[in-house]
């Protein structure tokens, strides 16, 4: 079996088996493609059923020069997952990365923005910036209100669909990892921006077959891409002095963190952010250090 041919059968497997979106399927193949690259390099003749453990260590010790823990950690999940398919297939009998251990990684607690922040990004947009004739400051606004309140994840936002809004009872169905989903509420303040938007800036364009349910479309009618999304964020940034790097997620984590600083249930913050496990939602509370104050406060018998 050649890697070409273990590499595309692990893509469907993870595709058709485990559900996985296709952007968290790229990112597998990418780790498996930097082994190669590796081995193709050094002249290194050996197919994916019979490399071993030195082999691999190897690479993970060249890469570990120009890689920080948590990417290399990362590197390591990846290939583990592959050769464990590969063993799971029968094609092999032991995983080479069995060996191998992960460097230590802290857990790092996500970056958030004040109300205030958020305010002033949104407040940064122009509204009255047009291109091809079609109202892209309403259209950022409107995206930006959206990933905010309800907490949405950048790929969730740029697959939302028209036929996902369900404003009659204060809902929008979202579509997670996995093409998993699951029902958000969303305030009637960012309802009104996204009825602005479908009734006075997208009717405007010329939409594309295939994206006429995308709610969020660039000018030329069709989906936005994820990169553009963070350029967008970048920019409004850098226009208010922010002094630091954010993208599309920081908000989704502040939307979290305002939620739980504001009293949320740390359940129901995980039902909205489409957490599996609530152990990944817990997160938050190593952020909301006051909440943990108050606790003690209120509810310690020696406060």
């Amino acid at each position: 079996m050649t890697w070409e041919n273990s590499i595309s059968d692990f893509k469907l497997y993870l595709k058709i088996e485990r559900g996985l979106s296709q952007n968290t399927i790229d990112n597998y193949g990418l780790d498996i493609d930097k082994l190669v690259s590796y081995l193709n390099d050094n002249s290194i003749s050996i197919s994916p059923l019979k490399i071993e453990s030195e082999t691999i260590q190897q690479f993970i010790y060249e890469k570990a020069k120009t890689l920080n823990a948590r990417s290399q950690s990362r590197l390591i999940s990846g290939l583990r997952s592959f050769f464990s398919y590969l063993v799971f297939e029968d094609y092999r009998t032991t995983n080479p990365i069995d060996l191998i251990e992960s460097p230590k990684i802290g857990r790092k607690l996500p970056d958030t923005l004040s109300l205030n922040d958020i305010d002033n990004l949104i407040g940064a947009i122009d509204l009255s910036k047009t291109y091809n004739g079609v109202r892209i400051g309403e259209r950022d606004r409107t995206m930006l209100e959206t990933l905010y309140s309800c907490g949405l994840r950048v790929s969730e936002l740029i697959n939302l669909r028209l036929s996902d809004l369900f404003f009659a009872e204060g809902f929008i169905k979202v579509t997670g990892k996995g093409d998993k989903q699951r029902f958000v509420p969303i305030s009637q303040q960012t309802q009104k921006f996204i009825n602005i938007y479908t009734q006075e800036i997208r009717t405007a364009i010329d939409v594309q077959k295939e994206d006429n349910d995308t709610l969020f479309l660039n000018n030329r009618g069709k989906k936005l891409t994820r990169a553009m999304v963070f350029t967008i964020i970048k920019n409004l940034a850098k226009a208010i002095n922010l002094g630091k790097t954010i993208s599309p997620h920081t908000f989704r984590h502040s939307f979290a963190t305002h939620l739980l600083e504001n009293g949320a249930d740390l359940r129901a913050i995980q039902l909205m952010l489409g957490h599996e496990s609530i152990t990944t939602t817990e997160i938050y509370m190593h952020l909301d250090k006051k909440q943990l104050k108050k606790a003690i406060q209120t509810y310690h018998p020696r406060k």
